[in-house]
Order: C-alpha cells, then sequence, then structure tokens
C-alpha cells in the first residue's frame, strides 16, 4: 500500500476516492519517563524516551490508518497527515489522516 502526504501518486492516475481513513493512538507518558526527561533537560540533550513513545505511537497510528484503508479495498492512502495533541495534561494523542483511493 502507497502512503504518501501529496494528493497524489507520481505516475499513477486515481480512480476512485474511497473516504476519509485515520488511526488514533493515546499514549500515557509514566513518572520515570517524566523524570528520566527532566534529568535532560537540565542537562541539555533529547529525551530518548520520549522520542521512542512518538515513534511508537505515529506507527500504531498509521497502522491503525491502513488497516481501515485496506479494508476499504484502497490501493494508497494520499494526503496523509499526522498531528500531536495533548490530552488532560498527562497523556498524548496521535492521529494518522488521509484519503483512501483506487489506482489505476
Amino acid at each position: 500500500m502507497v502512503l504518501t502526504t501529496t494528493n497524489g501518486v507520481e505516475g499513477r492516475t486515481v480512480t476512485d476516492y474511497l473516504g476519509i481513513v485515520a488511526g488514533e493512538v493515546i499514549l500515557g507518558i509514566n513518572v520515570f519517563k517524566d523524570i528520566a526527561a527532566g534529568f535532560r533537560n537540565i542537562v541539555g540533550g533529547r529525551s530518548g524516551k520520549y522520542e521512542e513513545e512518538l515513534r511508537k505511537g505515529r506507527d500504531g497510528a498509521l497502522a491503525e490508518m491502513l488497516q481501515y484503508a485496506q479494508q476499504l479495498g484502497a490501493d494508497a492512502v494520499i494526503g496523509v497527515k499526522i498531528d500531536y495533541e495533548t490530552v488532560g495534561g498527562q497523556m498524548l494523542m496521535i492521529t494518522a489522516s488521509g484519503t483512501a483511493v483506487k489506482l489505476a
């Protein structure tokens, strides 16, 4: 399955728009990761644990979106967008959305 942030797939023609598909993941950040990230902020550098959680969340949201696209019989998802939002101050919501399409 082709995933792209563009409005089409180069060299292919969109023959049918199947609808918007989305995937959502909500991550809770635990206290121990927060403490480790706090130390990292004091001394500088990147927070590997947060980055790992973000990757897992993004991959999960994309996988869920792809699952819905496959159920529709799509060949690709175009116009893919990934959003990050905080929920309740303690959780992070990652959403992936796009348009499921059939290609010639």
